[in-house]
């Protein structure tokens, strides 16, 4: 597996993100009724996401400090940020949830934010080199 040398911004991209997922995460995961109240969504739905969350602002902080790590991995959180902004935009249009404005906006907003995540993932990982062999 091919590991590279992540360049500062990509670090800092990382631990950025790691920061955001987090502090959503434990927001979600803490006032899941309070919020599908405000945003008109399930509230189990907003407490798996926030427990997701938690989980994987773990893994991206993780990849964020490390000295060396798997291209594959990065890879990973950068498509798994495009599906995420994706899906939620998906989830809006589906029917399947009817948001308040503010959910909708809410929705809207934290997909917009994770797009702009994954390409500057994008944009950190193509400034990263290879690790030496």
């Amino acid at each position: 597996m091919e590991r590279i040398v992540p360049s500062d911004f990509l670090r800092r991209v990382l631990l950025a993100d790691a920061a955001c997922s987090g502090a959503m995460g434990l927001l979600l995961a803490l006032l899941a009724g309070p919020l599908s109240r405000w945003f008109g969504l399930p509230a189990a739905l907003l407490l798996e996401v926030g427990l997701f969350l938690l989980a994987f602002a773990a893994f991206v902080a993780v990849l964020g400090l490390r000295q060396a790590s798997p291209r594959l991995l990065v890879w990973l959180v950068i498509v798994g940020n495009a599906l995420w902004a994706l899906d939620s935009v998906l989830l809006l249009v589906s029917g399947w949830v009817a948001p308040t404005a503010l959910g909708g906006t809410f929705v809207v907003a934290q997909a917009l934010v994770v797009a702009l995540l994954a390409e500057l993932e994008y944009t950190g990982l193509r400034r990263s080199a290879p690790l030496a062999a």
